[in-house]
């Protein structure tokens, strides 16, 4: 048997904590006692986990890490996280998922900026909104999102998929301006509307509109290959996210392709 932590907030947070080194598989082998003793950046200051939450621990059939409490004053949760599960139930910080390599990630509330930065792998769920910068690069870094699965199921904000690589990122809401900025590979699939500027400076990747349709670039040219088989293989792998992506089968998509201002041969996907 494996071992599941919860820990539970005390009191609401008076700054940000980085909670970055709190990791399923760190705190598997670890007692309560051990637990409660690790370090945390409150702010400027160190602390004790203990200080801050309450510890609990249990058997599981897999490794586990839950957090329970205001949690908006967290930050980097689950960062570079490589197995196991972790869920926050309820509203996180900043940089949620960070360069995850594995695992799964379930938060059950909003997310601040960053979510998903340059992930490589695993699974990000997010029950409701997330501000910008999702699935997008880290500051410094040239790549954003390289892998993986991120799934918002409310809103998210301006740059949502800048930079990115590899992966698969939906959104269930509206996105807010430049979406897929400067995209290079991987896909993102929207069911709301989306803001301003979508897909600058995209270079390659794919973009599957499966609601509103936005009004296409001059920089993005209709093209008339026949996409029957690649559409029914990239419906068969969105169905599974559920409505409206579910029905994109049964939907004749036109595509269009761009960003020809920056020499780019990414893709939109517009379902009639």
């Amino acid at each position: 048997m494996s071992q599941a932590c919860h820990l539970r907030l005390k009191h609401a947070l008076p700054v940000g904590v980085d909670a970055s080194t709190l990791l399923p598989e760190r705190l598997a082998t670890l007692s309560i006692d051990e637990i409660a003793r690790l370090p945390l950046e409150l702010g400027r200051d160190l602390v004790a986990v203990g200080d801050l939450f309450d510890i609990s621990l249990r058997e599981a059939d897999g490794v586990e890490l839950r957090f329970e409490g205001d949690c908006r004053k967290l930050h980097g949760v689950g960062r570079a996280m490589g197995e196991g599960r972790l869920v926050v139930d309820g509203p996180v910080g900043d940089q949620v998922g960070v360069e995850m390599r594995g695992g799964e990630i379930q938060v059950c509330g909003d997310a601040g900026d960053l979510a998903g930065g340059a992930m490589a792998g695993g699974r990000l769920e997010i029950g409701g909104s997330v501000g910008d910068f999702a699935a997008s690069t880290l500051p410094g870094a040239m790549d954003g999102m390289r892998g993986g699965v991120l799934i918002v199921r409310g809103d998210a904000g301006d740059r949502f998929g800048d930079r990115m690589r590899r992966g698969v990122a939906v959104v269930h809401g509206r996105t807010g301006d430049f979406l897929a900025s400067r995209m290079v590979a991987g896909t993102i699939a929207l069911a709301g509307e989306t803001g301003e500027h979508p897909g600058h400076g995209m270079r390659r990747g794919t973009l599957v509109f499966a609601g509103a349709q936005p009004r296409v670039p001059d920089t993005f040219s209709a093209t008339h290959h026949d996409t029957r088989v690649f559409w029914a293989l990239m419906a068969r792998s969105l169905a599974p996210f559920g409505a409206p992506f579910d029905g994109l089968a049964a939907r004749c998509p036109a595509r269009v392709v761009g960003d020809l201002g920056a020499d780019g041969k990414g893709e939109w996907m517009l379902p009639a």
